[in-house]
């Protein structure tokens, strides 16, 4: 923590020091970075790190081993640290990890992961909306966008700059690519590959993210190929394999095609068809 720079002028709060609300609890051991504010009635516990230039809202509960990066906005009522809801769990030291210039907005709950030493992450940049809820062990790129009320179960992974849609439930160790788009309300039970757009309940999937990846400066070149892999993958006949091994023989393998590849070939729980 870089160090507090002291006013001069007697009876004013030290510049950058962090700014308490009165009724909040910051527990003597918590290590606030400089320019942290903490909004009424919010409560810190001892082995919570808050990097600078943070904004703790009215009611937010920090406890248990979490690191925070700077520049984050938590917004009222969220939880992040209590103990995992998970059966596995046994009382161990177990951490959770955000990076910076994130929003966590109202009523949003984040748990550390089960297993001695393990860590559920969050990356930088992303929009959390209210009652987002982050299990034990999941892993959150950077960039997405989580609406409200959607529901990440247990080893969940979402790639940078994937959207998902409110009130959508993802099954436990399911991963969703970079670049896709999940519509509200649907039900992942397999990944998402990255670059694709899928939506309902049974899901369904619906060609792939322009919109998104025009967004992120992908070129008119780069959604030609990547339309031509969708079409292999997904109105050829074929089936993963077979289709894996068209996309190699006739896309250009670009970055964009070798991580779609790769992250099929990865894929545990078999992708949405």
């Amino acid at each position: 923590m870089e160090p507090v720079k002291m006013n001069k002028v007697a009876g004013l709060r030290p510049v950058n020091e962090p700014e308490i609300h009165p009724t909040a609890v910051v527990d003597p051991g918590a290590r606030l970075g400089h320019n942290v504010k903490v909004g009424p009635y919010a409560i810190i516990g001892p082995d919570v790190v808050i990097g600078p230039d943070c904004v703790i809202g009215s009611a937010v509960l920090l406890t248990g081993h979490v690191v925070i990066g700077s520049g984050n906005r938590i917004f009222h009522g969220a939880a992040i640290g209590c103990e995992p809801q998970d059966k596995k769990y046994r009382g161990e030291v177990t951490y959770v990890e955000i990076g910076d210039n994130n929003d966590i907005r109202e009523f949003c709950t984040i748990h550390p992961a089960t297993g001695e030493g393990a860590c559920t992450r969050v990356g930088s940049d992303n929009l959390l909306m209210a009652y987002v809820h982050i299990a034990h062990n999941c892993r959150v790129g950077d960039h997405t966008v989580l609406a409200n009320a959607v529901n990440l179960a247990g080893h969940v992974e979402i790639e940078s700059h994937a959207i998902l849609g409110g009130m959508t439930p993802v099954h436990q160790f399911v991963r969703v690519g970079a670049y896709s788009f999940v519509g509200g309300g649907s039900r992942l039970p397999q990944d998402v590959p990255p670059f694709i757009k899928v939506a309902g309940n049974p899901i369904e999937v619906a060609g792939i993210n322009a919109i998104g990846l025009k967004r992120g400066g992908f070129s008119d070149e780069d959604l030609q190929n990547l339309k031509k892999a969708y079409r292999l993958l997904y109105r050829s006949g074929l089936n993963v394999t077979q289709a894996l091994e068209r996309i190699a023989a006739d896309c250009r393998l670009t970055q964009h095609i070798e991580d779609l590849m790769a992250f099929i070939r990865r894929s545990d729980r078999g992708i949405v068809r």
